[in-house]
């Protein structure tokens, strides 16, 4: 076994990629999906980008409802590598059970987090930053990758660069001086013009039993189950529920931040989170069939005369005739048609959705 020794991944698989619906659900979320057409899901780019970096050492997290199809994805993985969580308690339990799982198998396992659903187009860099990181994380530190911004983003929450670090083996290292919440246009433009930030891609590296330790700080409970679980996974029904659903950047990172706890690794990652349909356009190269029209998946069943739109076409024809800027997504039961501008909002038709009982479709 190669790759960066004593180095485990992490990969929690879960969320519904509401912004992406319909074609993102709670019974097929995007990480299964290959959104940007590149003949690969989400989830098994993620397998790939890892790989040589950990070898056999991958943990996934997943929900139950999605255990089968991560498996099925990726068979390689041993019947072990795939840990199945009765309920979504969001990403602090998921991690913080994947670091008691690990820390049982080697004490000394240092573990990086990454997320099924992301894309990242400069895996050489994505490497180099790993490395970095992981030695930060050997001398006892939280460490996140922080993403060298390419515009002033407001979906996404921002890391605050402090001192340099200098630690050999880790040039680029920097102290965090705090996470920050998603902010306005105005704000995040400001961000930019300091070059002090660098957004917040939810990237962990840490030893496990450090990780476990700073949640015990304000989380002791949650440790003790974790900790149980890992021990006697028959345990997972009853102690699971009692957990607090809760983000590892509010149960860990800013408080450990805010203690001098935190190291970042900028990195030029060309990252993306896929997040909404506005962001897939951009990753989603234009079809050279059909001049304007950015087409996620087959363009058999699309005809576009005068148009410009992203189109995914769920089996029957999409025909546009004349109209510009459009979102169309159709499925078998569901059809969805927006614009870049009012991507972000799409999650609301999935809220409206579940308050009318209408959860079939969501």
């Amino acid at each position: 076994m190669t790759g960066i020794p004593g180095f485990w991944a992490v990969i929690p698989a879960g969320g519904s990629g509401t912004r992406l619906w319909p074609i993102s659900r709670r019974s097929s979320p995007k990480f299964l999906h290959d959104l940007t057409g590149s003949g690969q899901s989400l989830l098994r780019a993620t397998w790939d980008r890892l790989e040589p970096l950990v070898q056999e050492r991958i943990l996934v997290v997943t929900g139950v409802a999605h255990e089968e199809a991560v498996r099925r994805q990726l068979p390689m993985l041993g019947y072990d590598a795939v840990v199945g969580e009765p309920s979504p308690r969001d990403s602090m339990p998921a991690i913080g059970l994947a670091a008691a799982i690990l820390e049982r198998r080697d004490p000394e396992a240092v573990l990086g987090s990454f997320a099924a659903d992301h894309v990242i187009t400069e895996p050489e860099n994505f490497r180099r930053a790993v490395e970095e990181a992981v030695v930060l994380a050997r001398q006892g530190e939280l460490v996140t990758i922080g993403i060298e911004p390419t515009h002033a983003a407001t979906g996404f929450g921002y890391i605050r660069l402090g001192e340099a670090l200098g630690v050999d083996g880790a040039p680029s290292a920097h102290r965090v001086d705090e996470f920050v919440e998603k902010p306005d246009a105005e704000t995040a433009a400001r961000y930019l013009e300091t070059g002090a930030y660098r957004w917040n891609a939810g990237m962990f590296v840490v030893g496990a039993t450090t990780l476990l330790e700073l949640l015990a700080e304000n989380h002791a409970e949650m440790v003790d189950h974790l900790r149980t679980i890992a021990a006697d996974p028959r345990r997972m029904r009853d102690l699971w529920p009692a957990l607090q659903k809760i983000a590892i950047d509010h149960a860990v990172a800013e408080p450990a931040a805010a203690a001098g706890r935190v190291a970042v690794v900028p990195a030029a990652l060309g990252w993306d989170d896929v997040g909404d349909f506005a962001a897939l356009t951009t990753l989603v190269a234009e079809s050279t069939d059909l001049p304007g029209i950015t087409a996620i998946g087959p363009t058999d069943d699309i005809l576009s005369i005068d148009s410009t739109a992203t189109v995914a076409a769920g089996g029957r024809l999409v025909a546009l005739v004349g109209v510009e800027g459009l979102v169309v997504v159709d499925t078998q039961d569901a059809l969805l048609i927006t614009t870049p501008e009012r991507a972000q909002d799409v999650k609301k038709i999935v809220e409206a959705l579940t308050a009318q009982g209408r959860t079939e479709l969501t």
